[in-house]
């Protein structure tokens, strides 16, 4: 690893850990900059980035608890849901196709984001207090399992798909910081046992997402919901164009 590399590896978990921190979403942007700009195959990128997201879910979660900002019930049957398929996940990584998996998230990003857009107008009275508990087991199972194999920690999947149920979204950036401990460590788990994990990359972006997480953490709680929440449904926007179009480049390559 070159100092140019190093430099550039720990600007991207900079960014990403920030956005983790404010937004939820942003491990989404870790795994591809890493293959794209610094040349780290994607197998070795992917083990690595579901490493790091356990310091950065300790950090996470801990401002957000200290800010009453955690639906901890909610959260629970979340993390029941997402544990044992995040594990799952860590293994399917190494044979599902990595395409096919870009465009779905790619799309459920996207028009996640649209959704928000569209519904951005409407009065606050609106939003959900709560979700059944089946849902949220559904949910956490689902999340678990695609965030294990896409390497992008929990928020990603969990944002979107929480603010489609209309959840106000505080609460759902402050469940989507929850679920990323219980997934990261079932993923890691997973990793060691079936895959190849970089522990010098690994704990490298570790330390380095964890001070970008701090950071996005408390500007969360300082600016105004309605603007969080507008800028998470432009960055599930333009994330999910990101997505697509790498997905065009692999297929045209």
């Amino acid at each position: 690893m070159t100092p140019p590399e190093l430099i550039l590896i720990v600007f991207l978990a900079l960014t990403a850990g920030v956005m983790i921190g404010c937004i939820g979403v942003g491990g989404v942007i870790l795994v591809p900059s890493l293959y794209f700009l610094v040349g780290i195959p994607v197998h070795t990128a992917i083990p690595s980035a579901m490493m790091a997201y356990i310091l950065s879910g300790i950090v996470g979660t801990t401002v957000y608890a200290r800010n009453k900002s955690i639906d901890w019930p909610m959260a629970g049957w979340l993390c029941l849901g997402a544990t044992p398929t995040a594990f799952a996940g860590a293994w399917t990584v190494h044979f599902v196709d990595a395409r096919l998996l870009e465009l779905g998230i790619g799309l459920l990003t996207f028009f996640s984001g649209i959704n928000a857009l569209r519904n951005g107008k409407k009065a606050a009275v609106q939003e959900r207090t709560g979700v059944s508990k089946a849902v949220l087991v559904v949910v956490g199972a689902f999340t678990g399992f695609l965030s294990a194999i896409s390497g992008t920690g929990g928020p990603l999947i969990l944002v979107p798909v929480l603010i489609s149920l209309s959840l106000p979204v505080l609460t759902v950036v402050g469940l989507s910081q929850a679920i990323q401990l219980p997934v990261a460590l079932a993923a890691t788990c997973g990793n060691l046992l079936y895959g190849k994990l970089d522990l010098t990359l690994g704990a490298l972006l570790a330390f380095t997402l964890i001070f970008g997480s701090w950071t996005g953490a408390k500007l969360a709680h300082v600016v105004p919901r309605t603007t969080i929440k507008r800028f998470v449904s432009f960055v599930l926007v333009l994330i999910g164009i990101f997505i697509l179009v790498n997905v065009a480049r692999h297929l045209l390559s």
